[in-house]
């Protein structure tokens, strides 16, 4: 699919009191930051709202008033940045986050993964964005962003009294990258979309929080230590120099270099004396034997992974107690009941590791989309060098949000007809992942 911005009318999908489309504009090719006289246009003025229109309008759920919150939420100990930890005591028992104090046997952490035991398919989307605040938001983040935001309306609209919603969630593991500056930046340009979520770091009174990674390492250690207690991981103190030579020995013999299991199924007593000692030590995934994770991806079809040939035993924790990337994401996504992830096909391969995790946690795997990713006019991945590709240059340059969802919307999507202009509630309406296409999209400014 190849869309072009200049040969086509981005409409600032506002809704007049005569259900007017207003402030529509063109963006020249020939100056990036000029924009022609925002001009009204009348697209059939005495058109009444369709039956569907109104029920959705109607069926709109009021917002609460966030300053209310926000003075509610303060008179809460153990609220902090926006997120209570512990709301009541009979939360308590079925709540994990930091300071939280609760056994770690297993039916307690039952507790913790909302649609175990449940059809995913029979629940109200709970769809997530999980931004790593490393830098700007940027046209291929929007659109994943924007896909999420779209599904998840839609299901508010089809289960008033759900728990669906729309979650942000900070993926900040990556200490030596994240800034509290990008998280701001990217949060801003989310705003300024009008993509606004239902939870997320600074959301108060928040069910499933917190929303930062960082924030939530006690969780990651008390499941790391459920799966080594049932089994289901290890600790590793293979040290560097013992890796490096593993994976010279495996790349010599031709074999693809993973974990040989040394410390799998090593003598608990001996495993218990070092931990004594206090030597450093890795938690790894014991990747059960003969493994394989099949997945049903809304845009790629099947995919399947002979898990213990691709990957080995994977790390979950480092030796420092950080932990690695998939761990996180499958914790959070069980954790906090999200049903759907649709995201850049750049994480297809990291489903195989967070499926695995999930299946040891006893969790349903979400269902997945895997969007193909944004190309430049030259074919290659959208990078600067195509010129600007961050949200908030687009705002810098004149375009308007609406106009800006617009475009996004029709870059990896169509709803089977040849219409091009979209108001957010035919959007809303209308989306559905089974029709992101999988071909790439081509970014093109002329």
């Amino acid at each position: 699919m190849k869309l072009n911005m200049a040969s086509m009318a981005l409409l600032a999908a506002s809704l007049s009191s005569t259900s007017s489309l207003v402030c529509a504009f063109t963006r020249p090719a020939n100056h990036r930051g000029a924009l022609t006289t925002l001009s009204k246009l009348h697209f059939s003025t005495t058109k009444e709202p369709t039956q569907q229109q109104s029920t959705i309008r109607r069926r709109k759920a009021l917002k609460q008033n966030t300053a209310t919150l926000l003075s509610r939420a303060s008179t809460f100990t153990n609220y902090k940045d926006g997120a209570l930890f512990l709301s009541t005591t009979e939360e308590s028992t079925t709540t994990a986050v930091n300071g939280a104090s609760a056994s770690s046997d297993e039916s307690n952490l039952d507790n913790l993964f909302p649609n175990k035991n449940k059809s995913i398919i029979d629940l109200p989307p709970r769809m997530r964005f999980a931004p790593s605040p490393t830098g700007s938001l940027h046209v291929g983040g929007a659109r994943t962003a924007l896909y999420n935001w779209l599904v998840a309306k839609k299901g508010q609209l089809d289960f008033v009294e759900g728990d669906g919603g729309f979650v942000l969630r900070v993926e900040d593991t990556d200490v030596a990258r994240s800034t509290k500056e990008s998280e701001d930046s990217v949060l801003a340009d989310l705003s300024w979309l009008g993509l606004t979520w239902d939870e997320g770091p600074n959301t108060p009174l928040a069910k499933y929080g917190p929303y930062r990674q960082s924030e939530r390492s006690t969780l990651y250690s008390k499941i790391a230590n459920s799966l080594i207690e049932s089994g289901k991981a290890y600790p590793c103190f293979s040290t560097p120099e013992e890796l490096d030579a593993m994976k010279a020995r495996m790349e010599a013999e031709g074999i693809p270099p993973r974990y040989d299991g040394t410390w799998r199924d090593a003598d608990p007593e001996v495993v218990k004396a070092k931990i004594d000692a206090g030597d450093p030590y890795t938690v790894r995934f014991k990747v059960p034997a003969g493994a394989r994770v099949v997945i049903d991806d809304a845009v790629r079809g099947t995919v399947s992974w002979d898990a213990e040939a691709t990957v080995g035993d994977f790390i979950l924790l480092r030796s420092s107690g950080v932990p690695v990337y998939n761990f996180c994401v499958a914790v959070d996504d069980a954790s906090m009941g999200i049903t759907t992830v649709i995201r850049a096909e750049e994480h297809l391969t990291n489903t195989l590791r967070q499926g695995l995790i999930l299946d040891a946690l006893g969790a349903p795997r979400p269902r997945y989309a895997h969007c193909s990713l944004i190309l430049g006019e030259d074919k290659q991945k959208l990078s600067k060098r195509h010129g600007a590709t961050s949200c908030n240059q687009f705002r810098l340059d004149g375009f308007l949000p609406d106009a800006m969802i617009n475009y996004l919307a029709l870059l990896g999507w169509n709803d089977g007809t040849d219409n091009e202009i979209f108001t957010r509630e035919e959007l809303i309406d209308a989306f559905d992942i089974d029709r992101i296409v999988k071909s790439p999209s081509v970014f093109d400014m002329d």
